[in-house]
């Protein structure tokens, strides 16, 4: 059985009173909800974020034409599918308007049936928008399971990020590779009262691009060899969302000043373009840290790195894997899960020598090699055969065992969800020895029911 089409909603905007009665009606018949204005003006006053539907509107208006008008739609929500109907003149403007996010447009005269068409299609894509939306919604509301473990440093991380997202302070986010800064950038921005609108990325792939400059700046029509083609930059694509600078030290010198300028000024200047266009936009900045927390970058922070400490913004350090050793085995298991899922395999059982490695090991590429680890032993292809670490380098045997006998109980805690009486069984361990175990290791059987 078919899942039955989604609902047409349309808001219809058109100034001719006798062209917009008979769109109205064709619309109609097709079982569409359709709001008429005669304005864009007016369209703009009702429309919001939330509205689930389409927009049609010509773009030959009195005060705001129609590309002004998708301009100002895509300030309120750049996922709000627009569908402008042109004349024969003005298909060079749909065209441009189209390749910054338009959805469709039409030439007058257009058929009924092609118009129908053209909102069918949007609607489908509006609709999986919200919904993906929404999921995203859900998922951002707290960090809890965003940033697992229960370590001290893993609780303190996800209460400045929460505390932070909320805010609209820029955020420089520092610490050594692998420790998962552009995870909490992400996360950042969906906690925050921007997640609805874009979240973009610039890294070292840009950065260190021969067309860096047109990739994020963007070219005007007219300008360059491309004659009259123009192209939105990443930073603009980012306006009224997040704009997360990754691994900004790859940037050279001449890139370095305009990053700067956009920094200070929130600012955007295309190439070719007569003026610069201001921006609402959050910066997130990731700054590479070595283990002792000054700039890892050829010539250090200060030569390498110029943009972290002109931002003025709040700065959260991501701690290494080996000052949360207690959060490892929780990590591990997600990341065997999430590869088990990718790859459409079963996730083996989790042995002593996989657990001896999880609980001794160093992890000095943090939750890059931690992953890399999971993903070849649910492939098979961990060796554990490699030789250990020099001595000096090994923890206490009893932390060892401490952190050992907390992954045993965790593990055996979700296979009996919780159950005090099933744990008891499963371990054959007296009730008061596991309740001072429990208490020891701050593990709570509410959580895993």
């Amino acid at each position: 059985m078919s899942a039955a089409a989604p609902l047409l909603q349309v808001a219809l905007v058109e100034d001719d009173p006798p062209l917009r009665e008979a769109t109205m009606q064709a619309l109609v018949l097709e079982g569409a909800e359709v709001t008429p204005f005669p304005d864009a003006r007016a369209a703009l006053a009702w429309l919001d974020a939330d509205y689930p539907g389409v927009v049609v509107s010509d773009v030959r208006m009195p005060g705001i034409d129609g590309i002004a008008f998708f301009a100002a739609l895509r300030e309120i929500d750049p996922d709000l599918p627009v569908i402008l109907t042109t004349g024969h003149g003005d298909i060079a403007m749909a065209v441009a308007a189209m390749k910054n996010g338009a959805a469709d447009f039409l030439t007058k005269p257009y058929s009924s049936a092609d118009l129908i068409r053209a909102v069918r299609a949007a609607t489908e894509r509006r609709v999986l928008a919200l919904e993906n939306r929404a999921l995203r919604e859900a998922a951002g509301r707290s960090a809890e399971g965003a940033i697992p473990g229960s370590s001290a440093a893993a609780q303190r991380l996800r209460s400045v990020i929460e505390g932070v997202a909320r805010s609209e302070i820029d955020v420089v986010l520092t610490g050594p590779a692998g420790t998962g800064k552009s995870h909490a950038a992400r996360l950042i921005h969906d906690l925050s009262p921007r997640r609805g609108r874009p979240f973009v990325t610039v890294d070292a792939g840009v950065l260190a691009h021969e067309d860096a400059e047109l990739l994020l700046f963007g070219r005007d029509p007219g300008s360059g060899p491309g004659g009259g083609l123009s192209r939105t930059g990443l930073i603009e694509r980012a306006n009224g969302g997040t704009l997360f600078l990754d691994e900004v030290a790859a940037a050279d010198a001449v890139l370095t000043a305009r990053l700067l300028s956009l920094v200070e000024t929130r600012q955007v200047m295309p190439i070719g373009a007569a003026r610069a266009r201001a921006l609402n936009i959050r910066i997130v900045i990731a700054r590479l840290t070595d283990d002792t927390g000054a700039g890892s970058g050829e010539g250090g922070s200060g030569a390498r790195d110029p943009l972290w400490h002109r931002l003025g913004a709040v700065q959260i350090a991501l701690p290494p894997l080996r000052e949360r050793r207690e959060d490892v085995p929780e990590i591990f298991r997600l990341f065997v899960a999430r590869h088990a899922r990718e790859t459409g395999l079963a996730a083996p059982p989790i042995g002593a020598a996989e657990w001896r490695h999880v609980q001794t090991h160093d992890w000095p590429g943090n939750l890059h090699e931690l992953s890399g680890f999971a993903r070849a032993f649910v492939l098979g292809l961990s060796d554990l055969g490699a030789p250990p670490a020099p001595l000096g380098t090994q923890r206490p045997l009893h932390q060892i065992v401490a952190d050992f006998e907390r992954a045993v109980l965790e593990d055996a805690l979700r296979q009996c969800r919780g159950d005090i009486a099933a744990l008891q069984a499963m371990l054959q361990t007296p009730r008061k020895t596991l309740y001072d175990k429990l208490a020891r290791y701050d593990l709570k059987p509410a959580r895993f029911r």
